[in-house]
């Protein structure tokens, strides 16, 4: 009979939690799990899936606009925001309960508490202590606000899913896709959206064509995106709000709405108490096994601050639990994780970006069109389809791929899947395309763009 409670405690149910539970109990450990908020983490409750339910929402006025190049005729129409949150507390509802079936039906004992690391093998869950051979950390990310004069009248994604009333205007603050989203969904809804970001342009670390195509479609769309902007403070006089720039210049607004990055979720978890070893933004270190300095304890998902990506934490779960419970050595690859962005436009991409080719690979091809999508050929639209692709000219390899327009998500999953099988552009070539499509351009682009010194020379 083993001394601990449990072989395994897991401190957070999200989606890497709750994978790295399930997955645990199935193969033979005996599994507890704590979470003091709602199953699902980040994602099922104010994340990926109620901000995808919101993109949905946000698309349909445009498609009335559209629809009237077909024939149709869309008579009156209005917008009734607490249905929309009505709808998606009860998904999400749903979603809760489904996690807590999976973690039931795979064993794994579900306390709803507040958990505290004790000592390398135990842990503090709401006032009760209990043991584990090992004791693994999921507790995600969570919003980070900049110490600001008035910072208490901020919005963060965590509050802005149950807002009471959909505002008429919105400020919202940061350059990352998460602000980038809330800005496409926010001007959907018809809301007067205003998005500053205090850099010259937003998605530091896309491709520099994606980064300004986005920014063109946006614009045309009807957001005011302002760069090299930042908010000094932010004062509330009744209903409004106040927000002062650091160039002096002042917006009044109903909300201003905060998406500048999260910080990993480890106050108050007692870590460094036990020789767990942080970050200097207090992500948990940790090695390819997912092993921090205190041998017992584990970590991984966004508190690792390495890829904040969920069905990332997923498969960091799953590589944990198959290398302690099972044995193996499997090793996480973070290399062409393929990633969507659900703008408006939508991105969708996979690989390196141009810069990094250029810097990895030396000489490189790049193929590029920038068309009209087939809808929008009646529907009056002016909104325009980004299709890149990167080529290493010594092997022929696919190492980029990026593309800005809709269902960008959809059609990058595919070509993720290339990636892995180390397609070459020989391979597109000989792919048959799918007529009539988006999507076919990645197979039908022949001839590469002037290289940047023949474009100079021109």
């Amino acid at each position: 009979m083993s001394q601990y409670d449990f072989d395994l405690f897991v401190i957070g149910a999200g989606s890497g939690g709750v994978r790295a539970a399930r997955m645990s109990a199935t193969m033979g450990a005996r599994v507890g799990i704590a979470e003091d908020w709602n199953l699902g983490g980040t994602c099922v409750n104010v994340g990926c899936v109620p901000k995808k339910l919101f993109v949905y929402a946000s698309h349909f006025r445009e498609e009335f606009h559209d629809a009237a190049g077909y024939g149709w005729s869309v008579g009156d129409r209005q917008f009734d925001w607490k249905t929309l949150i009505s709808n998606k507390n009860a998904e999400i509802s749903r979603l809760n309960g489904v996690y807590g079936n999976l973690l039931d039906g795979a064993g794994v004992e579900l306390f709803r508490a507040r958990a505290k690391v004790v000592d390398p093998h135990t842990v503090d869950v709401g006032g009760k202590h209990v043991t584990a051979e090992r004791i693994l950390i999921a507790t995600g990310g969570w919003p980070t606000v900049p110490d600001i004069p008035g910072k208490e009248h901020v919005t963060t994604s965590n509050e802005f899913f149950f807002l009471d009333d959909l505002p008429e205007r919105v400020v919202v603050v940061g350059g990352g896709y998460i602000a980038v989203e809330f800005a496409g969904i926010l001007n959907g809804l018809g809301v007067e959206t205003t998005q500053l970001y205090r850099g010259p342009l937003f998605l530091r670390g896309f491709d520099e064509d994606v980064r300004g195509f986005l920014r063109d479609e946006m614009i045309k769309k009807g957001v005011d995106l302002r760069f090299n902007a930042n908010i000094a403070s932010i004062a509330k006089d009744g209903d409004t709000l106040t927000a002062t720039l650091e160039d002096g210049s002042v917006l009044e607004t109903d909300v201003v709405l905060y998406a500048t990055g999260r910080h990993p979720n480890t106050a108050t978890l007692g870590l460094e108490a036990v020789g767990v070893e942080l970050s200097k933004k207090g992500a948990i270190k940790v090695n390819e096994d997912f092993q921090t300095s205190v041998p017992s304890i584990y970590a991984l998902g966004d508190v690792i601050d390495r890829v904040a990506l969920t069905p990332v934490a997923i498969a960091e779960g799953m590589v944990f639990s198959h290398n302690t419970y099972k044995g193996e050595s499997r090793k996480m690859d973070y290399r062409d994780i393929p990633t969507a962005v659900f703008s408006q436009p939508s991105i969708g991409t996979v690989g390196l970006t141009e810069t990094q080719a250029r810097e990895e690979y030396g000489e490189v091809d790049i193929y590029r069109s920038d068309f009209r999508p087939m809808k929008h050929t009646l529907s009056g639209a002016q909104e325009r389809t980004l299709i890149k692709m990167i080529v290493d000219r010594a092997s022929d390899r696919v190492v980029g791929f990026h593309m800005v327009g809709p269902d960008a998500g959809e059609i990058t999953q595919g070509i993720g899947v290339a990636f892995k099988a180390g397609a070459t552009k020989a391979d597109f070539d000989a792919t048959i395309g799918i007529h009539p499509t988006s999507a076919e351009e990645f197979v039908t682009m022949r001839e590469p763009v002037p290289q940047p010194e023949a474009q100079a020379a021109e």
